[in-house]
């Protein structure tokens, strides 16, 4: 029963970071069933049935309080299914570890250039609108498919290219992805049940995930709604560096002393960069009196 509770403050932590973010979910519950003893395959499996609630749970939260762009969502969504059915097939008969330190430092990389950009006020610069099929197929595929083989990734793959590409902002980003989310975990779980069966697959593990994950959604629906676009960037951005410093060094074999030093640069880097960008905004928002837009507000703006 501990554990079970365990497990649901995880859900109800990762939903809410996943919602509030974009991303998290996936990696933060399979983290913790690999800990307690799961296969990568069964982890992966557990999460993605957890995420058909909670992802139905975010979208529609955030649908509700007009951060979803539906165009963007079967743009994305519907490759990403088809990459993570994919993915899901191989994690049931292989293991694709070697592929996770290529595809951490390619993330860590693109979340430097999301929290310098961000941080530098250059965000959005191009015209607002929806992303085109040239980006949102390849980018679908790769996505669905690190995320079934890796038991997250959806959002960590998504959210950032999204962000870097500039034509949502910051809280539709954060809606359209977590809401094609749902189509992903989907195909990610037929792909699982076709590959695995149900033989090891614990529900009591799931509806713990499934319980906390589904209290936590609307709240971080809600919460999105009121960031402003430029912290809520530096903020997705540092947490991408977090992320995936864990698969670069845990990749080099790196002793301890070279995590606690990483995580310790990085910690105090995003503690600097949402800092400065507060002062900025609240400093903008003075000069410019009290209907200075935030959020969704700037975005409808800019539409």
């Amino acid at each position: 029963m501990t554990s079970l509770i365990l497990i649901a403050l995880a859900g109800f932590g990762a939903s809410f970071i996943d919602g509030a973010l974009g991303m998290g979910f996936g990696v933060t519950s399979t983290t913790l069933l690999l800990a307690v003893g799961l296969s990568p395959a069964l982890a992966s499996a557990s999460v993605h049935l957890a995420k058909l609630g909670t992802a139905a749970a975010s979208g529609a939260a955030h649908h509700r309080f007009g951060n979803v762009d539906w165009s963007a969502v079967k743009r994305v969504g519907i490759p990403g299914a088809v990459g993570a059915f994919v993915g899901a097939t191989v994690l049931s008969n292989l293991s694709t570890k070697a592929a996770l330190p290529f595809t951490g430092t390619l993330l860590f990389l693109l979340g430097v250039y999301i929290v310098i950009r961000f941080v530098l006020g250059r965000a959005p610069r191009r015209k607002p609108g929806t992303p085109g099929l040239r980006l949102m197929v390849p980018l679908g595929l790769v996505g669905g498919f690190v995320d079934a083989t890796g038991g997250g990734g959806w959002g960590p793959v998504t959210t950032p290219t999204l962000l870097a590409d500039g034509r949502l902002s910051p809280a539709r980003v954060v809606g359209t992805v977590n809401t094609a989310e749902f189509i992903v975990a989907l195909a990610a779980s037929l792909g699982f049940l076709l590959g695995l069966g149900t033989a090891g697959i614990d529900l009591g593990i799931v509806l713990a995930l499934l319980l906390g994950g589904v209290i936590a959604a609307p709240l971080a629906a809600w919460l999105v709604r009121f960031l402003n676009a430029r912290i809520l960037g530096v903020v997705v951005g540092c947490f991408i560096l977090l992320l995936n410093a864990r698969l670069i060094l845990g990749a080099l074999d790196a002793p301890p002393a070279a995590w606690w030093t990483a995580y310790a640069v990085l910690l105090t880097v995003s503690a600097l960069a949402i800092s400065f960008v507060v002062r900025i905004v609240r400093r903008d928002a003075a000069a410019e009196g009290p209907a200075a837009p935030t959020g969704p507000e700037l975005h409808d703006q800019r539409r």
